[in-house]
């Protein structure tokens, strides 16, 4: 038998606690990792409940910082409310990443995590795999920044891996004379194809959004809703944390940030559908799939993320304006037609995402091609 894989995962986001809503998805695939015979993982990212073959890879004081900026919202938020701090906390988490790639040079492989997050890679020609979210297309608009990855893609076997389709032309124009673009989906926890929804008895109809708060997130969620909502025989249920200061409407019922396993077992089995209008830049929000696992009809805007995850009227609905959106409410309000559009949904992403097990098994199939092929060396 061969000598397992030594990997070095790299994260700025993890969950401090099983109650915590950030970084979920880092977990679910690095626990699944763990389970792997053919895999020796170690993490670098801020300190949280994980497997116990995992081996931590940050040192104290590392993590001690790492979970002050989780705590801060990360850089992506400071840039919004305070660029002059953001900027100090991006160059000190380059000097950290730096210090700790260092520390692990005898690691097989290198799995960062975000594009920024391999600015400070030595370029000591390790494999790379880079997995590439929705925010990493904006820091590409960035001066300079194509020119820095460029270089550091050029030291490394690298496969790049978006978690979305139509990341990879982006990707691909800019890249792939230097590596390899492979779109790899995440994976679902089996506890949202496990739902059994019963909506069809529930009065007031309730429906759902969960998303951080934020303008580009809500996008026009208020201002739309509201005719449907405002003293209608429905209600719309928001959950997620408050990111910016925004007003809510008094007809919104607001419950704040809530615990995967709560929104699992309470609400989305009695929920009528999910309501995204985000206008963020977006990979394949992990939300979205669990709503599609668990044969929750999702009613989303027209964005890339969301046309590339949805076929319109038949695992989802699409809408560009206020009108199509009170149609497909009106729409999924009728069972027969509710059950369809979910049921399509839970296949589809059974058959396209699976668990976080095949998510593991996809990612670690990547590490072998890139550390058994001759062409890298």
């Amino acid at each position: 038998m061969n000598e397992p894989i030594t990997a070095l995962m790299v994260s700025t986001t993890y969950p401090a606690s099983t109650e915590d809503w950030k970084g979920i998805f880092i977990r679910n695939l690095c626990n699944a990792l763990a389970l792997r015979a053919d895999l020796e993982l170690n993490l670098w990212a801020p300190p949280g409940d994980m497997h116990t073959a995992i081996n931590p890879a940050t040192t104290l004081r590392e993590s001690a910082w790492l979970s002050e900026l989780m705590h801060k919202g990360g850089i992506a938020h400071l840039l919004r409310t305070n660029k002059g701090v953001a900027f100090i906390s991006a160059v000190k988490l380059l000097m950290m990443l730096r210090s700790a790639y260092k520390r692990s040079a005898s690691v097989d492989l290198y799995h960062v995590n975000w594009l920024q997050n391999a600015l400070p890679l030595p370029a000591d020609r390790k494999p790379l795999i880079v997995s590439v979210l929705g925010t990493d297309m904006l820091l590409l608009k960035l001066p300079m920044m194509r020119a820095m990855l460029r270089r550091i893609f050029n030291n490394h076997p690298t496969i790049i891996c978006p978690n979305a389709d139509w990341m990879v032309p982006i990707l691909k124009s800019q890249f792939s004379e230097l590596a390899k673009v492979v779109f790899v989906p995440f994976g679902i926890d089996p506890m949202w194809y496990a739902i059994t929804r019963d909506c069809q008895t529930r009065s007031p109809a309730r429906w759902l959004a969960v998303t951080r708060i934020t303008r580009d997130k809500l996008g026009p969620l208020f201002d739309w809703c509201a005719p449907l909502f405002e003293g209608q025989h429905r209600e719309l249920h928001l959950f997620g944390p408050m990111q910016e200061s925004i007003k809510l409407p008094p007809w919104l019922h607001y419950h704040g940030p809530e615990n995967p396993e709560n929104l699992c077992k309470t609400w989305f089995p009695t929920a009528q559908g999910f309501i995204t209008l985000s206008r963020h830049a977006e990979g394949r929000p992990q939300v979205l799939l669990e709503a599609m696992a668990a044969g929750l009809p999702i009613i989303a805007s027209r964005i890339p993320a969301h046309e590339d995850l949805i076929l319109h009227n038949e695992t989802g609905w699409l809408c560009g304006k206020p009108e199509e959106l009170s149609e497909g409410v009106k729409e999924l309000e009728t069972w027969p037609d509710n059950h369809r559009i979910g049921t399509a949904a839970r296949n589809w992403a059974s058959r396209e995402f699976g668990t976080w097990e095949d998510c593991a098994a996809r990612y670690v199939s990547l590490y072998h091609e890139l550390i058994e092929d001759k062409r890298y060396g």
